[in-house]
């Protein structure tokens, strides 16, 4: 039975930026992929009902990917963009594993907070076959990018 994540992080940088780092196809190659991993975005259309196309390709050829290879590649739509609010996205494994194959809900929400932004990640529709485990890292691994990011370490700085 599918299941759901949250996870979140807090961000030093405008909400502009950080919004600005969830749609740029070479930001998202830089942040959102795990440290054991090369993001390639294929796809990148960022505009409500665009579609994109990412592979995550695992550094050690001996990882075997939910796609083909070593690679776990990914598309979907942005179901929903609020500017600097946030992205909905729906995504679904490339794959022939039946266990991977249902959509996923993806939401970014941005809120701010006192000390910066908070950046929500929502994950619904996980199928039981990804680890929790393996995605609470990963989830952990690309806010922890996106917040390096965003606040300078590679993006548009806060």
């Amino acid at each position: 039975m599918p299941y759901e994540q949250t996870a979140t992080v807090l961000v030093r940088a405008r909400r502009s930026s950080v919004y600005a780092a969830l749609l740029d196809a070479r930001a998202v190659e830089t942040w959102r992929v795990p440290d054991d991993m090369v993001a390639s975005v294929r796809e990148w259309e960022p505009v409500e009902g665009g579609r994109f196309r990412v592979s995550l390709t695992y550094r050690a050829e001996d990882r075997t990917g939910k796609s083909e290879g070593a690679t776990d590649t990914y598309a979907g739509t942005f179901a929903r963009l609020v500017p600097d609010e946030q992205v909905v996205e729906r995504i679904a494994f490339e794959t022939d594993d039946p266990d991977l194959t249902s959509t996923m809900t993806l939401t970014w929400t941005l809120r701010e907070v006192h000390d910066g932004i908070e950046v929500e990640l929502r994950h619904e529709g996980l199928p039981d076959a990804v680890s929790a485990q393996d995605n609470e890292t990963g989830t952990r691994m690309a806010l922890t990018k996106l917040a390096a990011y965003v606040e300078g370490a590679g993006g548009p700085g806060a």
